[in-house]
């Protein structure tokens, strides 16, 4: 009951309400009992882990989104978050482009707080490649979730057993390919956090 009556008080955070329950539990228990000062406790803890979540991306987002470039949503796999590529590579190519290291490494800094498995996805748009590093677009997709996947586990610390890659090529659009933005918005990375089984 002692423990319910604390996180109770801890709940609402009112400080006068909390110092009667701990004067109230210190006498309940007596010099055993052990009562947390108000001081001691992490308030950001009090959040829901999805909702801190949520908030540490849309901030994410607010300081990286440069022409609508990082979006993010929450579907029946987990949260979702859209990185186009022009912010990460150059056009038809998979190395990470100069300025790329500071998006991720600012994204792993997220990522490391929650403890879920972690899924990079690449997608193109539907315009053929054929070179001879990428005969396809299965090939292009697959290479640019590989080396941001790398670089998150070898240069973040990102946990491997966390990280998996999948490439999609041009067959899971979430625009248009008719018209250049649709297109443009197709060409993307996606970060998904998945759902705690």
């Amino acid at each position: 009951m002692g423990l319910f009556i604390i996180l109770y008080a801890i709940s609402n955070v009112d400080i006068l309400k909390y110092k009667e329950m701990s004067a109230a539990l210190g006498n309940f228990f007596g010099d055993k009992g052990v009562v947390i000062g108000l001081e001691e406790v992490n308030l950001s803890n009090i959040m829901e882990p999805i909702e801190q979540l949520k908030a540490d991306l849309r901030s994410f987002v607010e300081e990286y989104n440069s022409s609508n470039s990082i979006t993010f949503e929450e579907n029946k796999r987990g949260i979702v978050i859209h990185i186009l590529d022009k912010l990460l590579f150059t056009s038809g190519k998979s190395d990470l482009s100069q300025g790329s290291p500071s998006v991720l490494k600012r994204l792993a800094g997220i990522l490391k707080k929650i403890p879920n498995d972690i899924r990079v996805e690449g997608h193109t748009d539907n315009v053929p490649i054929s070179s001879k590093q990428f005969p396809s677009n299965w090939h292009l997709s697959v290479n640019r979730a590989l080396n941001i996947a790398y670089y998150l586990i070898s240069q973040e610390k990102l946990s491997p057993d966390r990280v998996s890659i999948v490439g999609y090529a041009e067959y899971k659009p979430i625009d248009s390919n008719s018209t250049l933005e649709g297109r443009s918005v197709n060409r993307r990375v996606d970060i998904v956090i998945l759902n705690e089984k």
